[in-house]
């Protein structure tokens, strides 16, 4: 099976610039550049001029994990994970209010992500629309290019569809009710207004389902990382999941599990990387540690793989620092030996005081916590049925997959602790790592592991932090076994709870957990999205579309609360009751609003909060102050929020008014 490498294939500019959404506020956009200016009829007469768009609309998927900001600190995917249960900002030598979100978002914040290790708030809207505009590029040309048959004509529809529902799906659970733009436009347009998220669900429900009806298997195309029936297939479970049509989805679900060709990976296969250095860090081969190897993501024996981000080439190829941004600050100051000595050092093998053994650097990667682990995601998630399944190889240290700090040895030769491994405290009970939140928490291994290759090339390198140029880093977009969770998700609110366990037992077997469940609450489904989908699922967006399903199927979440369709994502405040389940979920299991006077750490003191009303992201005011002749509706709680502005109710309307710029 040949990969399909994204390569350079820009060379269109953007098609029509929709002021109210990615344009400027001033009115420059309306001159004419002579150098830029070209026929999208002529262009898009062809089937070359469908497939170049397809390709950006392919590849602007990957820049949603592995964007950069500045320096490379952060990524996208990581602002999805801040605002969940299962990570933080982790980068306390940041201001004392980097994390202050309940404060600090706002709809004039800085949403672009130009400075160091900003949110990617703006990211996400502006790259949303980038994609829906790919996608209405093809629905609106198509029918102008010549030559091709129904079938090939209706695979580009179906595939122009996933790509405008994906994005849709995630910016109407980051941002509520947007505007719905479904075609492009010959003027551009600055009176639009919002269309509620469940219109929009409901057309890309519908649009899906002829998807699934277009687009062919994986097996008919010719490269992977094109839109393919299964993963066709896995979008319209979750468009059925947000549309309450619970039945739907699980039949779906049972399709895509029994009658498409997938089946979940059991034993060890494909290609096996012994890490970094095996002297530092041994890695005992298992199924879990092989299923997430970027070579292996592609090949033949991977029967799990629905969806592949393609990441490699020398033209195409995006760097992604995970260990940099995802690991621990291992090797800070903060951390100390019992007698006072520096926990850990980086040296390059040129170095006289390097040595084979604690060579972590190359092992675990350089970490600076950008994104740090929510102690929740670190031990409470993995327990089931009263214990914490260390068995489990997705949080078992004995083969490799999970580091535990405590498995890290001091050294330093000079110490008398060397070679004996890292501790918090002393035996007295001080600190010897005084910033748990960015030097010390345990993380999986087998998911930020990537090759450095660059570093790896250089003797004189310490400084290794994931995939750099020349590496592989192909990454999941769908896999077999989130539908498996997502069947589960299905049968509880249809109430069977017994088939919903036995579907997070399916995966946990895999898993050579030793724990299973005889039944299950929805948090024991989102703990299982949480251990076997960490940096796959989008978490935030996750979260808040179950929210909105147990709104609606009127089932308990595990503390017994039962939400409202009214008002479960109408609320603000900081205490601990109420909101969305999104929220109890945060204030359950994350430090979120629990030290209101701050967290002192050596660097000083910080604000970590969260509000219930950012379940969703403010509207950006840039978008609002563009849209000159209309209104946006800003989400509730947030400045500017008016329930009188006017909001399309369905999609049928939202449409017709895109015709109207006046």
């Amino acid at each position: 099976m040949k990969i399909y490498f994204k390569n350079k294939i820009s060379k269109f500019a953007p098609l029509v610039v929709v002021a109210a959404l990615f344009g400027s506020c001033s009115e420059d956009f309306l001159e004419p550049d002579p150098l830029s200016i070209y026929e999208p009829e002529t262009t898009f007469s062809t089937e070359s001029g469908l497939q170049a768009t397809l390709a950006m609309a392919d590849k602007s998927l990957r820049g949603f994990y592995t964007h950069y900001n500045y320096a490379n600190n952060s990524v996208p995917i990581g602002t999805e994970y801040v605002f969940s249960d299962m990570a933080k900002y982790g980068k306390t030598d940041a201001s004392s209010t980097a994390a202050d979100y309940a404060n600090t978002i706002v709809p004039t914040g800085t949403f672009a992500t130009a400075t160091n290790d900003a949110l990617y708030l703006g990211y996400y809207w502006d790259e949303g629309y980038n994609g829906i505009k790919y996608a209405n590029t093809i629905l609106t040309y198509i029918d102008q290019v010549q030559g091709l048959d129904d079938a090939v004509k209706k695979k580009y529809i179906g595939q122009a569809y996933f790509h405008r529902a994906y994005r849709y799906l995630n910016l109407v659970y980051q941002f509520g009710d947007i505007p719905l733009v479904t075609k492009i436009l010959e003027v551009p347009k600055q009176n639009y207004s919002s269309t509620k998220k469940e219109a929009i669900i409901e057309m890309i429900t519908a649009d899906m389902e002829k998807a699934v009806e277009y687009v062919p298997e994986q097996s008919q195309l010719a490269y992977l990382g094109l839109v393919n029936k299964g993963a066709c297939r896995q979008l319209l479970i979750k468009c059925y999941l947000a549309s309450g049509k619970f039945a739907e989805a699980e039949a779906q679900a049972d399709i895509l599990i029994n009658q498409s060709g997938y089946s979940l990976v059991q034993n060890s296969f494909g290609t096996f990387d012994d890490g970094g250095n095996p002297d530092t860090w041994k890695i005992t081969r298992n199924v879990i540690w092989d299923l997430h190897r970027p070579e292996n993501k592609v090949v033949a024996g991977n029967t799990e793989a629905i969806m592949i981000l393609p990441n490699a080439g020398a033209q195409s190829f995006i760097g992604f620092a995970t260990m940099r941004i995802f690991g621990p600050f291992w090797n800070s100051a903060n951390i100390r030996t019992p007698d006072g000595k520096k926990g850990a050092e980086r040296y390059a093998k040129t170095n006289s005081n390097y040595n084979t053994n604690f060579d972590f650097a190359r092992a675990l990667g350089r970490g600076i916590a950008t994104i740090s682990a929510s102690y929740y995601s670190q031990s409470p998630m993995w327990k089931v049925n009263g214990v914490e399944d260390i068995q489990d190889l997705r949080h078992n240290s004995t083969v490799g997959n999970w580091v535990k700090m405590e498995d890290l040895k001091y050294s330093d030769p000079t110490s008398a602790y060397y070679n004996t491994n890292y501790r918090m405290k002393d035996d007295a009970g001080n600190l010897l790592a005084k910033d748990s939140i960015r030097d010390w928490f345990d993380f999986p291994l087998y998911k930020i592991y990537l090759h450095d290759v660059v570093n790896e090339n250089n003797p004189n390198a310490t400084d290794f932090q994931g995939a750099s140029t020349g590496a592989v880093a192909h990454w999941y977009l769908y896999r077999l076994s989130e539908t498996y969770l997502l069947r589960a998700e299905a049968r509880f609110y249809r109430g069977n709870v017994a088939g919903a366990a036995q579907d997070v037992n399916m995966v946990r077997q895999r898993a050579n957990a030793s724990q299973l469940y005889t039944t299950v609450t929805i948090g024991d489904i989102c703990a299982e999205r949480g251990r076997e989908l960490y940096l796959e699922e989008w978490r935030n967006v996750e979260l808040t579309r179950i929210s909105h399903c147990l709104a609606m199927s009127g089932k308990p979440d595990e503390w017994g609360n039962v939400y409202s369709l009214s008002d479960w994502d109408k609320q603000a405040g900081v205490d601990n009751s109420g909101g969305s389940y999104w929220y109890q979920r945060i204030v359950h299991y994350t430090l979120y609003n629990k030290y209101p006077a701050g967290i002192v750490v050596p660097n000083g003191t910080k604000f970590y909060t969260m509000n219930k009303r950012n379940v969703y992201w403010p509207i950006p005011n840039s978008a609002i102050t563009a849209n000159t002749k209309g209104k946006l509706s800003q989400n509730y709680g947030y400045d500017g929020y008016d329930p009188s502005v006017k909001v399309w109710d369905n999609w049928q309307d939202a449409v017709a008014d895109e015709d109207k710029t006046e």
